[in-house]
Formats: C-alpha cells, structure tokens, sequence
C-alpha cells in the first residue's frame, strides 16, 4: 500500500509508528515517488508542467525521461528559461504527505529512520514513537550558488554550542549541525547556478550524488541520504565566472538543455502569463495583437544583434517588463489628459526603453553606440520586421512610381509639412495629426479596411515609424516625442543649438 491510497483526512490521524505500521505503509525513495507519480500523470493524460510553454517538445519530454530514469538533473540554459521554474513544479509530483519521525530535523522515515535522534526515539518508545505528516511543499530546498558558499552550510559541521550545551564530547555525532543538503533528506534539492560553487565546494557533492553519504569533520557516519538534486547552469558560467567539475558533471545522470521561445506566438503567451498587470490597468489601456507583436520582435531582434552579447542570453524578463511599461506610458498619459480610457500607440514604445537597456549585455560596439541608441535601434529593426505583415514592402514599391502606394503620404511630407506625435497628445489631437496627413488614412482602408476605427489609427501611426524605417520618412527624437517629415529636407537642414539629435 502507498501513501497515496489512503484519504488524508485518516491518514492525519495516524500519530504513531504502531498506527503506521497497521495501515501497510511501504517507504518508498523520492525519486522512485516522482517516477510513480509521473507515470500516473502521463497515463491520465494530465499536463505535468502547466503553464511552461515552448518546451512541449523538447525539454518537458527530456524532464520527463529523466524522472522515470530516476536520474539526478541538471537544467543548462541562458538566464530567463524557466530553469527554476521548471524544478519548483516538481515537487508537484511528490506524494502530498509523508510521515515523518516527531521532531526529526533529518525528516527521518519512521519505518526507515536514518538520524542518531530517530533511532534513540525508536528505540525508546517502539511503536509509541510520535509521527507527523510533512506537506510536498516542505519538501523543496533551493539555494542559489554564490562564492562564499561553505562546505558547512551545505553538508554540516561540528557545532561547538551544541556541544558546550549538551555537555557532549566533539567524538560524539550529536554535536554537528546539519547543513542544507541532511535537512533535504526524502525531498529535493536544488542549487542555482551551480557554476559559481567553487570547485573545492563542487568536490563536496562527489559522495552525495554517487553514494549518497556525506562526511562531516571526520565523523564515522553514513547518512545514506535520499535526495532528488536538480540544479541549474548558465553555459556562460563556463567561460566566464566558473566552470563546473569534470567528476561532478560525471555524476549528474542527465543535462537538458533548455532554449528560448522559438515563435512570436509562443512569446507572446509567457507575457501575458507572467506580466502583472495592475488593478483596472486592463480597463483604461487597451491593447491589440500588433503591439504585442512588436514587445515580442524586441527580444527576437536583441537576440540576433550585433550590439548585443549572445553568450548572455536575452531574457523572457525583457518582454514582460516591456509589455508592463507599455501599458504604464498610456495609462501615465490617460491620467495626464484626464481620460477615461485609450489604446497604446506605437510612441509608447518609447516607454519601453528602460526595460531593454537593463536586460541586455552590450559588446564593445553597443557600448560605444549607448545603451539608449541601441534600445532604439532594437526597437526600430522589430517595426521593421512586423511592418511587413501589414503592408506592402516599401523598397520594392519605391520603383512602382504612379502606382506606389504611398507617393500621396511622401509628397505631403515633401511639400513641407511635419506631423509631431508627442508623448502626452490627447486622443482627440493625436487622431486630427494623424488624420491631416493625406493618403495615410486611404493606405490604411486599402489594405485593412475591415478593422475597426481605433486599430486603423493605430496602424496610421504605425504606417509612419515603417516608412522612416524605410528611410522614406525621417524620424527625429525630441525630447517629448516624435516628428516625422520629408526625408530629403531634413537632410539638407543644419541642425540649430540645443536642437534634439536624430
């Protein structure tokens, strides 16, 4: 009989070691409870790693094979990759309750106790021995890998205190103060970043893994210890800040690579899970899947540039801070204009900025460029890219003359004329600046007509940014917005004293 064939309303009522062993309880070890317990999962057709998505085909069944092997974890990834995330949803597949010996700070099994404090216990009461119940959620110990890691803190050492207190010799095993990995026994374990272990402390683990024992201060113990490990790596750790052991890696059954959204749409679906949208923020601002679109292409467009540093990774942190200061420019700018609702216009992007330069590590040439410069340029190469699906290529539409569809909006602009999008432009002014400018509305009837009037302005709007990406228009950065005119005369024009810089 398992843990889990008994209701646990009864079996919170079992409070001791006799009671337990009437009921025919069988210890089983963490990792062959996992292996069940996922097995059970897979067969009820039951979604093991829920809201992990992109990974359906690649890590999860990799995850997944290695529980049934029983095999000990290592998640190897670029920061932002659900690595944590993924070892925290394992403890969803332990039983929801084990007995554990009263008091215990080993969480012994009462029917396999492993502590010199479970087994006096035992020895004294027998089948009076006091049982507790410990929830899965207890069962999970992570601890992030920094250099001042000791070999105390994860394995133990001998507590003079405790000894002092006690009255107990240092020869005697009581006296040591268990580290981190002895108080995971019968859970899991997880260290991050395990790179950034030094060596000496990665030497440590050699025994545990393999034997599953530990050796402290010389002691003639064996604490055959009953731990599932996973831990976490970043491939940059191997080059830059540390490396992880030959043996250690030896030791570790099964590294599963992980990697980041491979689509748009997948992208899109981990933003809008982890983003915190505020309370009566979805309500005032509203958004449509275009600018989603574009917070996603950010991150496609960072991966890929020549500014950034691959080996670094750029996080899935970026696009939710994106999408989250997206909302908070228009929501700041409804406050400001004292209305009730809007939709986010492709100028809130600006907002957006602080979120890219703080996720993405430079390489020299972005650093000579500026975090800021290069934060635009991500964000003009992403309008670049989406531009596309909406709208004819504008160099191939350059040698169509007459028929170009968009000669009316170039010759408006080549006539003089310039249009400023500012940052705080009520809706009533932003919709009349867009409106002035000839041809751009009947652009956007021609090629989506169908869509409802608050989306055409949008893509009225967004129409410009594409076209000065184009370099059909130009695009000046002022200090509060944007101004779009022809492209030639902004050439020709000599820029005055403490003007903005394009």
């Amino acid at each position: 009989m398992t843990y889990k064939e008994i209701p646990a309303k009864k079996l919170l009522n079992i409070q001791t070691l006799g009671e337990l062993k009437a009921t025919g309880y069988k210890p089983r070890s963490v990792r062959q409870e996992l292996r069940d317990n996922l097995i059970e999962k897979i067969r009820n057709k039951e979604e093991v790693f829920p809201g992990i998505w992109g990974y359906e085909e690649t890590v999860i069944p990799d995850v997944e094979r290695a529980i049934l092997s029983m095999h000990h974890i290592n998640l190897l990834g670029l920061r932002g990759q659900a690595k944590t995330r993924i070892a925290r949803m394992m403890v969803n597949l332990l039983d929801e309750y084990v007995p554990v010996v009263k008091g215990s700070e080993l969480n012994d099994d009462p029917l396999q106790p492993l502590s010199r404090y479970a087994l006096d216990l035992i020895a004294e009461h027998g089948d009076h021995t006091p049982v507790t119940w410990m929830h899965r959620s207890e069962r999970y110990t992570e601890k992030l890998a920094t250099p001042d890691v000791s070999v105390a803190d994860l394995i133990g050492d001998a507590d003079p205190i405790k000894a002092a207190t006690l009255k107990l010799p240092y020869s005697d095993e009581r006296v040591i103060h268990f580290g981190l990995i002895p108080r995971s026994h019968r859970g899991i374990f997880v260290i991050n970043e395990l790179p950034d272990l030094q060596a000496r402390i990665q030497v440590s683990l050699f025994n545990i893994l393999q034997e599953g024992d530990i050796q402290i201060r010389g002691f003639k113990i064996r604490l055959p210890l009953d731990i599932q490990f996973v831990f976490t790596a970043n491939p940059e750790d191997y080059t830059n800040r540390g490396s992880i052991v030959t043996p250690l890696k030896d030791r570790i059954d099964s590294q599963i690579v992980t990697h980041y959204p491979k689509s748009i749409e997948i992208g899109k679906k981990i933003t809008r899970q982890e983003a915190k949208v505020k309370y009566g923020q979805d309500e005032r601002v509203r958004t449509n899947e275009l600018i989603a679109d574009l917070i996603e292409q950010i991150a496609f467009e960072a991966r890929s540039s020549e500014y950034v540093d691959a080996k670094s990774g750029v996080s899935a942190r970026l696009t939710i801070s994106a999408y989250e200061n997206l909302l908070s420019a228009a929501e700041r700018r409804l406050l400001i204009n004292g209305e009730k609702s809007t939709h986010v216009r492709v100028a809130d992007l600006v907002g957006v900025i602080p979120s890219i330069t703080g996720k993405v590590e430079l390489v020299y040439e972005g650093e000579v460029e500026g975090p800021v410069i290069v934060a635009q340029n991500l964000l003009g190469k992403a309008i670049r890219t989406q531009y596309l699906q909406y709208f004819p290529d504008p160099e191939k539409q350059k040698k169509q003359k007459d028929k170009n569809p968009y000669k009316k909006i170039t010759d408006w602009f080549g006539d003089g004329n310039v249009i400023d999008i500012l940052n705080e432009l009520p809706d009533r002014d932003y919709r009349n600046r867009l409106m002035a400018v000839e041809g751009l509305e009947a652009l956007v009837n021609l090629h989506h007509g169908k869509q409802d009037n608050v989306f055409k302005l949008f893509l009225m709007e967004f129409a410009l940014h594409g076209l000065a990406e184009y370099s059909m228009l130009s695009k000046k950065t002022l200090s509060t917005g944007l101004q779009f005119k022809d492209l030639l005369s902004s050439m020709f024009s000599m820029p005055k004293p403490g003007d903005d810089e394009d």
